[in-house]
Formats: C-alpha cells, sequence, structure tokens
C-alpha cells in the first residue's frame, strides 16, 4: 500500500511542479498534448525539488 501513497505524492509533486513553470496539466486526464519542452519543463522542476529535499534531509542529519 506504500506504493499507492507514493504514486500519490508523486503525482502531487507533478501538478505543483507544472503550476510552478506554467504548464496546465489535466489532473488524471489526457496530456498526451504537451511540448516536449512543456514536459521537460515539469520534469526538470520535479528533479530540482528532489535534490532540494534531499539537500535538506542530509543538512538536518548532521
Amino acid at each position: 500500500m506504500a506504493n499507492k501513497s507514493a504514486k500519490k505524492a508523486l503525482e502531487q509533486m507533478k501538478m505543483q511542479a507544472a503550476s510552478e513553470v506554467g504548464v496546465n496539466l489535466n489532473n488524471g486526464g489526457y496530456n498526451g498534448d504537451l511540448t516536449a519542452r512543456q514536459a521537460g519543463s515539469i520534469g526538470g522542476q520535479m528533479v530540482k525539488k528532489m535534490i532540494e529535499s534531499y539537500e535538506n534531509q542530509a543538512k538536518g542529519s548532521n
């Protein structure tokens, strides 16, 4: 069941990242009409957030 919660968290992160870079996504719907640039922007923003999260966790454990 952790898989469901992880999937939900990732979906929320994707929607937030899309919002931050100004791309409108259909939540749970068809998004195949995105350009490669839009999809890349969303993915890049997600990676940026994951790295920031990891760095913050690493700082907290020192």
